[in-house]
């Protein structure tokens, strides 16, 4: 089994970028068998299909690293990298460009939605990033690759893609490329702004009161979470009854993702009690939870020479692993390399 799996590399991490989809890539590193591996990239490639900002993509990545790491990633066992230092995956894109068709990429939803009204004035990349995407996973031979509800489509596309040219240009005992399957995660904590429970927690809300972020020390954790907006309502004791009480329903979501426990169960130990009890009670699981890994992020994030080493080994493997595919994907259309 070999799972392949790529995260933008966004800078400014938060506790719903932890909750969201970072936890769950330790999670499955530690769940894969003997004799299995998981390559995990960040999409930097991919960040050149919008307008970007070249520091802000640099220090990002570096950030993103920094993060995997603190959060359990071990580039020991995984093969963690960027792309942009493992050409493979532009040279195979532009390989898979022949073969993937315009009325397939016109119908991804995401490029409705990114490209909106104004497609003339987008990017090619915007467009063509979904055939990117397929090169990602099947340099590798990935036999699984995680995919929540917005990526299945470009899953599709990349299995699409690899049966056409298997079937154009390899012989059915012989294919050049596995086609992946998907593996749907866990239900990934959603978490939402700390000042507002109708939005997401994001990077981009002018207060910063608004989120925890990963870089914040305790202290800082506690008072956002004690200044936290709520109701004057003590917590039901039943999940039902937190429907239409968007702030309360945030907090003991944080909670039941960061304990593993249901709501219920939290609701269970704290239902009838008012948030003078249960915010506290939170900001101590919050502080136990992240403060470790809070403290080797900060120190990470510093050490250039370690991000510069660890990156540099992980697309050392990525390119080793990557060579006999597009070796043979060049081979199968008959260019001629040596």
């Amino acid at each position: 089994m070999r799972v392949v799996s790529g995260i933008q590399p966004t800078g400014n991490l938060h506790l719903g970028n932890y909750l969201g989809a970072i936890r769950n890539w330790a999670a499955m590193q530690d769940s894969l068998e003997p004799g299995s591996e998981a390559l995990f990239f960040l999409a930097d490639l991919h960040a050149l299909s919008q307008p970007h900002d070249p520091a802000t993509l640099h220090q990002g990545t570096l950030e993103m690293v920094a993060a995997l790491v603190a959060c359990g990633i071990d580039p020991d066992r995984s093969v963690l990298f960027n792309q942009a230092q493992v050409p493979q995956h532009a040279e195979l894109q532009w390989l898979l460009n022949g073969t993937a068709r315009m009325g397939w990429l016109n119908r991804m939803t995401q490029w409705k939605d990114k490209a909106g009204k104004n497609r003339e004035g987008q990017s090619v990349a915007l467009f063509t990033y979904p055939v990117l995407q397929a090169a990602d996973v099947l340099l590798y031979q990935a036999t699984h690759v995680p995919v929540g509800e917005d990526q299945k489509q470009h899953l599709e596309l990349a299995r699409d893609i690899a049966q056409k040219f298997n079937n154009d240009f390899a012989s059915e005992d012989a294919p050049v490329f596995t086609l992946p399957e998907p593996i749907i995660p866990a239900e990934a904590a959603r978490i939402m702004s700390l000042r507002d429970g109708n939005a997401k927690m994001s990077k981009s809300d002018p207060s910063d009161m608004s989120r925890i972020n990963l870089v914040d020390d305790a202290d800082t954790m506690a008072q956002k979470i004690r200044k936290a907006k709520t109701d004057p309502e003590p917590l039901p004791s039943e999940e039902a009854g937190l429907e239409g009480r968007a702030e309360a329903k945030n907090l003991v979501g944080i909670y039941a993702a960061l304990s593993g426990e249901s709501v219920e169960a939290v609701l269970a130990q704290y239902g009838g009690q008012g948030f003078g009890a249960f915010k506290p009670a939170l900001a101590d699981l919050l502080v136990a939870k992240l403060g470790p890994i809070r403290d080797r992020f900060v120190a990470l994030k510093e050490d250039r020479e370690a991000l510069d080493a660890i990156l540099a080994r992980g697309a050392a493997k990525a390119r080793e692993r990557g060579t006999p595919t597009l070796d043979a994907a060049y081979k199968a259309l008959g260019l001629v390399r040596h």
